[in-house]
Order: structure tokens, then C-alpha cells, then sequence
């Protein structure tokens, strides 16, 4: 049986869209991922270095507010005292931040096969009327939350609650499939390329880079967070120290 040129053309676009889903889900699952270890690095960062770095901070604020009490004169002094005070507010405040928060779970490759196969079926980009991409915008949003917490159950009682991809079932011709398959592809385009956009802010983040130092250090056996809270801690010794000589 011959294969009309306008089937082919609908064959080929319809493969290239299913390449393009594919990417845009796996680049979306990564960008959630990187942000979900991004929040367990900071918050692991916080509990053990920020507060250390607080309390420095704090140190150096009252070593610098007395020095400049001490020289009223002084301009410099001055500037430097209110620049420690404004360091210490803002130390303070991110090792405040996270003082409570849980570290969210590693995700696991089960969670993320899980995850590919719900945004495979609800992804926002599949609908075909403002309605159906609103309930997809939903249960993604759910997606995602679960996915952050590594809750592979959740994302499952997800996609029992989404049903069938109510999108594959409606019947048109092969113009209108041609259509559909052509707007659908300039739409994961664009997707991609917002995920993309938005890994790469990510990944110039100084406590994303941090993280990777980091990582690349224990991945040889190193422990830099350990290390460097040691070396806080002396530093500390040493600021009281210095206080109480300028005190008295």
C-alpha cells in the first residue's frame, strides 16, 4: 500500500515531536533535580557553616563598633563599623533561614523514572484548549512538589488521578494532525530553550558552584565542610579574644 507524501510528513513530525518531549521532560526533570539538591546543599550549609559564619560576623561587628567608638574621628572607621554591622544582619538572617528546614531527600532514579513517565502524560504543552492546560498546570504542580520531596507514591496516586492523556484520543485528519504536530513542536522549542535559560542561571549561582566544589572535594574521600568548620571555629577563639582585650 502506498504511503501518501502528506502521511510521511505527518510520520516525521510526529517522531520529531516525540525526540523533542522526550528532551524537554528530561531537561525539565534536571532542572528540577538541580534545584532540589541546590536546597539540600544550602540548607546543609546553613545548619553547619552559616550559623558559624553569624556568629564570626556578629564578632567582628562589635570588635569594629568599638575601634570606631574608640576613634570618633575616624571616618573610615566608621564605614567600616556600619559595613560589619549590615554583614552581620544579613549572616544572621540566611543562618536564620534555615535553621529549621528538613533536608529534603536525594531523589532517587525510581522517583525520577516516575517523574519522566507523569510529565510524559500531564505536561501543560499537550493541551489542546485553555481548560485542559489549566487541570495540567495542577497535577504538575503537584508533580513537582512530590518529586522534591522524593515521594514516588504520591507521584504515582498522581497519575492513577490524571487518567488517560485525553489529548491522544480525539480524531482529526491528517491536515489538522499536520497542524497540531507542527504548533506542538514550536512549543517544545520554546520550552527547551526557557529550561535551558534556566539551568544556566542556576548553574552561575556562587552557592551552586560552591556545591560542586564541594561535591567534587568528598567524591575524593575530602571533608571540606568539616575542614572549614574548624577553621571557623579557631577563628572565632580568636575574635573573643581580641574582644575582651578591647574591652577591657
Amino acid at each position: 500500500m502506498t504511503t501518501l507524501p502528506e502521511e510521511e510528513e505527518l510520520l516525521r513530525l510526529e517522531s520529531e515531536q516525540k525526540t523533542l518531549e522526550e528532551k524537554t521532560v528530561y531537561s525539565e526533570m534536571q532542572l528540577e533535580t538541580e534545584r532540589v539538591e541546590l536546597s539540600r546543599f544550602q540548607i546543609r550549609y546553613y545548619q553547619t557553616i552559616g550559623k558559624l559564619y553569624s556568629e564570626l560576623d556578629k564578632l567582628d561587628a562589635r570588635i569594629a563598633k568599638i575601634k570606631a567608638g574608640e576613634n570618633p574621628d575616624d571616618e573610615d572607621l566608621k564605614e567600616k563599623a556600619k559595613e560589619a554591622q549590615e554583614q552581620a544582619k544579613k549572616s544572621f538572617k540566611e543562618s536564620e533561614m534555615h535553621k529549621d528546614e528538613e533536608i529534603p531527600p536525594e531523589i532517587t532514579a525510581d522517583v525520577k523514572k516516575i517523574y519522566r513517565k507523569a510529565a510524559m502524560l500531564m505536561h501543560p504543552d499537550r493541551a489542546t484548549n485553555e481548560i485542559e492546560r489549566k487541570r495540567r498546570d495542577s497535577f504538575m504542580a503537584k508533580v513537582n512538589i512530590a518529586y522534591e520531596k522524593g515521594d514516588q507514591k504520591l507521584i504515582e496516586q498522581l497519575i492513577n488521578e490524571f487518567g488517560s492523556d485525553p489529548e491522544v484520543l480525539t480524531g482529526d485528519d491528517i491536515a489538522s494532525k499536520i497542524v497540531k504536530s507542527i504548533r506542538r513542536i514550536a512549543q517544545l522549542r520554546r520550552r527547551l530553550d526557557e529550561v535551558t535559560v534556566e539551568l544556566e542561571k542556576i548553574t552561575q549561582l556562587e552557592m551552586y558552584q560552591l556545591k560542586i566544589t564541594i561535591h567534587e572535594n568528598e567524591t575524593m574521600g575530602g571533608k571540606p565542610l568539616e575542614d572549614l568548620q574548624k577553621q571557623l571555629m579557631q577563628e572565632i577563639s580568636e575574635k573573643k579574644i581580641i574582644l575582651e582585650t578591647l574591652k577591657n
